[in-house]
C-alpha cells in the first residue's frame, strides 16, 4: 500500500499521535468510529479528524490511506469480532435456546461497549468501495445463515415456536440494532439489568 507524500513550509515539528497502551492506528480508528458516528461517514473528514485527534491532517495519511480505508478497518474489525462470536458458540453442546441466548447477549453488549464501531458498521458498510463491498456483504450473509440454521435447530427441536426462522433473526438484529434509542435511558436502568431485558423479551417472544 503507498501513502501520499505531503511537503510542508512549515519548520517546526507536527504534533505526534500519542500511544500508550494502544498502537497509534487504533487510536486513529477509534476516533474516526466516534467522528463517523456523530457527524455521519459522508459529511466527516479527515481534517476535521486530524483536529479531533489533535495533529496535522498530514499526520494521519503515515498510518491510514483514506477516509473509505477507515470505513473498511471498522467495518472488518466489527466482522472479525461477531465471527468469532457465532463460530465458538456454534461449537457449543448447549441447546439452541442457550445458544441464541448467548448470541444476543454479545450483540447487545457489543452495541453498549463498541457502540460507536458498531453503529458506524451497520449504518455504512454500503458505502464501502469494491472489492470490498463484495466481501463484506457476503461475510453479512453468512453471519446471517449461521445465526438462521442455530435458530432453525431450536424450531426442529421443539425449543421454539413454528415461526419462520429468517424473520425471527430479522426481527432479533434489528431490535438490538435499535439500541441507538436505548442508549437515551441507559442512565435510567445499568448495562446488566438493560441486557436481561433486552433478552428476556426477545427470546420469551419465540420459545415454545
Amino acid at each position: 500500500m503507498t501513502f501520499p507524500i505531503f511537503t510542508s513550509t512549515y519548520t517546526c515539528a507536527m504534533p505526534k499521535i500519542r500511544a500508550e497502551n494502544t498502537t497509534k492506528r487504533e487510536i486513529i480508528i477509534t476516533k474516526a468510529a466516534k467522528l463517523f458516528k456523530e457527524k455521519g461517514y459522508k459529511a466527516a473528514s479527515m481534517r476535521e479528524l486530524a483536529s479531533l485527534i489533535g495533529v496535522e491532517a498530514a499526520s494521519l495519511y503515515n498510518h491510514i490511506s483514506s477516509k473509505g480505508d477507515l470505513l473498511r478497518l471498522i467495518c472488518f474489525e466489527v466482522s472479525t469480532v461477531y465471527y468469532a462470536s457465532i463460530n465458538a458458540i456454534e461449537k457449543d453442546n448447549k441447546n439452541s435456546i442457550s445458544k441464541i441466548e448467548k448470541l444476543l447477549r454479545f450483540h447487545v453488549s457489543a452495541m453498549i461497549d463498541n457502540y460507536e464501531k458498531v453503529y458506524v458498521t451497520d449504518n455504512n458498510w454500503r458505502n464501502l468501495e469494491e472489492p470490498y463491498l463484495s466481501e463484506y456483504r457476503e461475510l453479512r450473509r453468512n453471519y446471517r445463515k449461521k445465526f438462521t440454521a442455530i435458530v432453525q435447530q431450536g424450531i426442529e427441536e421443539n425449543e421454539l415456536k413454528q415461526i419462520d426462522a429468517n424473520s425471527i433473526v430479522m426481527i432479533f438484529i434489528n431490535a438490538i440494532g435499535a439500541i441507538d434509542q436505548w442508549h437515551r435511558i441507559i442512565h435510567k436502568v445499568d448495562s446488566q439489568t438493560f441486557e436481561d431485558i433486552i433478552v428476556a423479551v426477545l427470546i420469551d417472544g419465540v420459545r415454545k
